[in-house]
């Protein structure tokens, strides 16, 4: 980290940082190469004795993440100052989120052909899969110690199949991710050539008998972070300390990745829609969760189910969007609208085979218009076990004045008023 008294002066070393660092590795192979990435804003500072510290500081580290190597990230802020002070251009990178900044930050990319990385050449990009995709890196060990090398590669193993046994995500083998150790990766370039669109990248310490894990979820294609969060626990209760994280890792990254996608989805243009596209347009949120925007949902998910009749998430979430309509009263064809959820939910069961989400909709379904309240139970006992992380779903008699569940998240852990199935987080 480094303090300057001038914005324009930071940047412009910045720019000669990396103008040097390029001609110097241009005559050193490429595996023994180093690149930086350098991150640079404006803003106030807490100074105590010989250190910094404060949101300005945190932005600029922020920014540096996001850099690719060899390359400059700035903040909005720092462009406005220097942008017809220095002989640099800026490529808009958009707002991004930072964890504990409390407003978006605008980003920006300085552009300067001398300060493109010079690492490896780019392997041949993969196409990403027809559904969300996910890497796990390599945990680096920064403890110092050797001997915790076994432990972060197992904690890495434990979480891959944790994130494997959500049924609806693409995760990359072990053997792929770890030809990576030991390498300062850009997860873009990763992305690229896993053929991924989510990089999941941590990091282990270990002191005395503790141990702390930090892990970060990234968007592939933008370099943005999307959740990121830090475990502690003891050596000497290895095993059940990986379990933990583990679980909790694939608990907290699925509610994240759903409303990546969903957003994502959004954004592309509707006659490209997929089978998959509009189940993801008509997950309940926000914006969809009244009358309209539940029949919206439906007329998405039987498009849906006319492009794939046998497409068992689609099906279970149609009927679960049913049972919403019979709760809040919103139909006067109460019983045509049960008889179709009902053949819903049935559908689903027949053709989802191990969905945790389609058996835990069909579950719900069931339960809530009174058909079956043991099986449904039995349905997401059976959610559980091929997904730990599974959702709470809000079961009541249409017409009983029941609320149904806030449907911000599909992981949400708020209550229904009425009776409940409540599947509980590992």
């Amino acid at each position: 980290m480094a303090e300057f008294g001038s914005v324009v002066d930071a940047v412009r070393c910045a720019v000669e940082v990396q103008r040097g660092m390029a001609e110097r590795n241009a005559a050193v192979a490429p595996e023994k190469r180093i690149d930086f990435r350098i991150g640079v804003n404006l803003g106030d500072v807490i100074v105590e004795e010989h250190d910094i510290f404060g949101d300005g500081v945190n932005v600029a580290a922020h920014l540096e993440a996001l850099a690719e190597p060899g390359g400059i990230c700035v903040s909005r802020v720092v462009r406005d100052q220097v942008r017809d002070k220095l002989d640099c251009g800026f490529e808009d990178l958009a707002e991004q989120q930072f964890k504990n900044i409390a407003r978006p930050v605008r980003v920006y990319r300085v552009g300067d052909a001398a300060t493109k990385r010079t690492s490896t050449p780019e392997q041949s990009e993969l196409p990403l899969p027809d559904k969300p995709s996910i890497a796990v890196l390599p945990f680096a060990n920064i403890s110092g110690d050797a001997e915790q090398e076994y432990f972060a590669d197992g904690m890495v193993e434990e979480i891959i199949t944790a994130l494997s046994r959500i049924r609806w995500l693409f995760v990359i083998a072990r053997n792929s991710t770890f030809t990576y150790k030991g390498q300062a990766v850009d997860v873009k370039r990763v992305g690229r050539e896993l053929g991924v669109r989510y990089i999941l990248e941590g990091s282990l310490r270990k002191a005395g008998d503790r141990v702390r894990i930090t892990v970060q979820l990234i968007d592939a294609l933008t370099g943005a972070h999307l959740w990121a969060e830090r475990f502690e626990g003891t050596v000497d209760a290895v095993f059940e300390f990986q379990d933990k994280v583990a679980h909790s890792v694939a608990g907290a990254i699925e509610p994240r990745l759903e409303a990546a996608e969903i957003e994502w989805s959004a954004k592309k243009p509707t006659n490209n829609l997929t089978a998959y596209d509009l189940y993801l347009r008509a997950l309940p949120n926000p914006r969809t969760f009244k009358k309209v925007g539940a029949l919206e949902a439906l007329d998405l998910l039987g498009r849906a189910i006319e492009h794939d009749p046998c497409y068992g998430p689609a099906l279970a979430l149609a009927a679960w969007w049913r049972l919403q309509i019979a709760v809040n009263g919103w139909t006067d064809a109460e019983a045509e609208n049960h008889d179709k959820a009902i053949e819903l939910a049935r559908r689903a069961l027949e053709v989802a085979d191990d969905d945790p989400a389609a058996l835990a909709d069909a579950a719900g379904v069931l339960a809530g218009f009174g058909e079956n309240l043991y099986f449904s139970i039995s349905l997401v006992d059976r959610s559980l076990e091929l997904n730990p992380t599974a959702l709470l779903l809000g079961i009541g008699a249409p017409g009983s004045g029941c609320q149904p569940v806030n449907p911000t998240s599909r992981s949400s852990t708020s209550k229904s008023r009425c009776a409940s199935i409540r599947v509980p987080k590992a």
